[in-house]
């Protein structure tokens, strides 16, 4: 299956929701479904995901629908969900350890490798027998340990250190909680999770509704 280029970012961040819903109805042993009743367990018209879709091949047959373990398997593919990847957390505060608990990454191929933090009273932690690092420590363990994904959890002052060290030493893509914009190389490929970005778009739509 070739991607066509040109996709929009609209389309790459609706993908993660197909996934889902297909892997709930795959456990739910349902074996097809039409766009218009994936539509509506989505909240998509059956258009736009006739549209999403054919950005990255033809899919389903007229009369049918979708095979869902078929088309799961492609999305997943898309995603990259079909090799695994390490990943360090730096930061173990409340949401370090937030998402090193979180075991649905194992079940998707993404294995926590390390985790890293300055403050002493969390250096020894253990977080599900992954033991909490010296920061002093980073360059050392990525040097013997190719990493793909590091996750920052610090603050805003010093999340660019964090991430010139993990640019510096072969990390290809950063997950910054930090609420501030990093600049990494082009190649380097960045996804931002702002809480409070998040939080006001909520509190703008709520004031958009003339909620009193």
């Amino acid at each position: 299956m070739e991607r066509k280029k040109n996709i929009s970012m609209a389309v790459i961040k609706r993908l993660p929701k197909y996934h889902r819903y297909l892997r709930e109805l795959l456990k739910n042993d349902v074996d097809r479904i039409s766009s218009k009743e994936l539509g509506e367990k989505i909240g998509f018209t059956a258009s736009q995901i006739r549209q999403d879709l054919n950005c990255f091949g033809d899919f389903g047959q007229q009369g049918y629908g979708y095979n869902v373990k078929e088309l799961l398997n492609e999305i997943s593919g898309i995603l990259g969900l079909s090799k695994e990847y390490k990943m360090i957390i730096v930061g173990a505060g409340n949401i370090g350890q937030a998402i090193a608990n979180y075991t649905n990454f194992e079940k998707l191929a993404f294995n926590l490798a390390g985790i890293f933090d300055i403050n002493p009273k969390l250096i020894g932690l253990k977080i599900r027998d992954v033991e909490v690092i010296d920061i002093d420590g980073l360059v050392a363990f990525l040097k013997e340990t190719p990493i793909d994904i590091g996750v920052i959890c610090v603050s805003k002052n010093n999340a660019q250190t964090v991430a010139d060290m993990m640019v510096t030493n072969g990390v290809k893509g950063i997950w910054n909680f930090a609420p501030v914009d990093l600049e990494v190389p082009e190649e380097i490929i960045v996804e931002n999770v702002h809480l409070s970005e998040s939080l006001l778009t909520l509190s703008c739509l709520m004031n958009d509704r003339t909620y009193p």
